[in-house]
């Protein structure tokens, strides 16, 4: 029964992966908008109404197979599927020991593993900024694993290119879907609607300012200031003793973007302007108050609150700062919280019981929100579209990514360091937490506000020309204006 019902999937996912994938072999097709690309790829003008009925009759017939997808789903059972799953991520065995959320997604792996035998998962695992750039070509060749980790900002390319499988049905039947958090699916989704990704690891942010609470307090403040005017007065003082104020990393570029600007642009221009932005709903990255967002993070990063070298270091580099005491303070995201934890528990626990929890503080002439955070899910497990020649292995690679971001996982998350997933966990006890861990959930997810994470959304192409002159405006060999000009530039070609 369950084979049958997935075979009828499979079938519906190879005609929509077809039609998908017209087009895709052409980069500047690929760029351009779904439309646009589709009309210049249609052979006759007459051909059209032929080709949209098929579409149509495709769509209703797997909607229909979908949902004998999710009964098959949740009759569970032994796979028929005996072979090999090539899988891509990158929750490396070091990440895992300081991160809930690649522990969670090492062990569901792991416990799928043990239950399938007649399995072989081939893993390949690289740290975070390798697997960005090996993904991309491995895209760019049409040779992406089988399952693997999609970035939101890539979703609608990718599934122009007809590279994802559409994962809509397979979603929407999931034995789970009751649980699912329904917003984490947005970067996952295309124009359409159409989901390619069910959103995977820990909700958490990406811009949270951890802080040592007692340094703050030895230099004359009994949490971290509420505004930014008092940290860089704060400044001077840890100057002073040859320490630096917050320490920031941003070699791989997408720190900047991820864990300062996403926020920093949300304090500023509030939150329609990047919806706007998402919708192509007439805002510009042009437009004065991203702007000056932009001007702000230059004479911030230029005024000596951040470490000097905060250009050529990773992020894992600057949470080592702050880990032996050389900042007080560091701008990360809830990875390296975790990481963060772990560690100083083991090595200096009080140190360890000086951890605090605070947003980016007020900044004088920003009109948007305040006490805010970038929250979000902003990869999913996707699945290569090129599964579905093979029935049982489709089955299989669903089953996985169920397993990875179903309630098994979020469970343990949840139950061991207080973190959630994509499912809800009713009636999180944290009693058996410390104070620190009850400290971090409450920030995360009771007492700040949020904002989206940039990168989740829109494409790689337009955060690729935004990264890389947004360092050089840090560096100061760029102005805000031409960061800005550069992007909408970029935005309007390839978006």
């Amino acid at each position: 029964m369950k084979k049958k019902f997935i075979s009828a999937l499979l079938c519906a996912a190879m005609t929509a992966s077809m039609f998908a994938g017209c087009g895709g072999s052409d980069d500047k097709a690929a760029d351009a908008p779904a439309a646009d690309g589709a009309k210049e790829e249609e052979p006759a003008k007459e051909e059209e109404p032929a080709a949209d009925a098929e579409s149509s009759e495709t769509e209703t017939e797997a909607a229909a197979d979908a949902d004998a997808a999710s009964d098959s789903a949740s009759e569970g059972g032994s796979l028929a599927y005996s072979g090999e799953i090539s899988i891509m991520h990158y929750s490396t065995s070091e990440e895992s020991e300081g991160n809930g959320g690649s522990d969670g997604f090492r062990t569901m792996l792991k416990e799928w593993q043990d239950a399938n035998p007649n399995i072989t998962l081939a893993e390949n695992v690289l740290a975070n900024d390798e697997y960005k750039t090996q993904i991309a070509t491995l895209a760019a060749a049409g040779d992406l694993p089988d399952v693997f980790l999609l970035q939101g900002m890539n979703t609608k390319a990718w599934a122009e290119q007809g590279l994802v499988m559409d994962l809509t049905d397979v979603v929407n039947n999931s034995p789970y879907a009751a649980d699912y958090k329904q917003d984490y699916f947005t970067p996952f989704k295309d124009g359409d609607g159409k989901i390619y990704g069910l959103p995977v690891l820990t909700g958490g942010t990406c811009t949270v300012v951890i802080y040592d609470k007692q340094m703050w307090k030895d230099a004359g403040y009994d949490t971290f200031p509420t505004s930014w005017d008092d940290v860089l007065a704060a400044k001077e003082k840890f100057a002073a003793d040859g320490i630096d104020t917050i320490a920031f990393g941003n070699s791989g570029k997408w720190q900047a973007n991820s864990c300062f600007m996403s926020t920093i642009g949300d304090m500023f221009t509030g939150k329609d302007w990047f919806q706007s932005i998402i919708d192509k709903g007439g805002a510009k990255f042009t437009d004065q108050e991203f702007v000056d967002a932009l001007k702000f993070s230059q004479e911030a990063f230029s005024s000596g609150v951040f470490n000097e070298d905060f250009n050529a270091i990773s992020n894992e580099d600057a949470r080592e700062y702050y880990i032996s005491g050389d900042a007080a303070a560091f701008i990360g995201g809830n990875w390296d919280v975790s990481y963060v934890m772990a560690t100083l528990k083991e090595a200096d626990e009080e140190k360890y019981n000086n951890i605090g929890f605070a947003t980016f503080p007020s900044i004088e002439g920003a009109k948007g929100d305040t006490n805010v955070q970038n929250i979000g899910l902003g990869y999913g497990m996707a699945i290569n579209s090129k599964v579905a020649e093979d029935p049982d292995k489709l089955e299989a690679a669903i089953d996985l990514i169920y397993k990875l971001t179903g309630p098994d996982f979020a469970n343990y998350v949840a139950t061991n360091y207080a973190l959630g997933g994509l499912t809800t966990v009713d009636d999180v006890d944290l009693s058996g937490f410390d104070q620190v861990t009850q400290d971090f959930y409450n920030w995360s997810y009771v007492d700040t506000n949020t904002c989206e994470i940039y990168d989740s959304y829109v494409s790689s192409a337009v955060w690729d020309v935004f990264n890389t002159g947004l360092q050089d405006m840090l560096n100061g060999d760029k102005d805000p204006e031409t960061v800005a000009s550069e992007t909408q530039e970029a935005y309007e070609k390839n978006y």
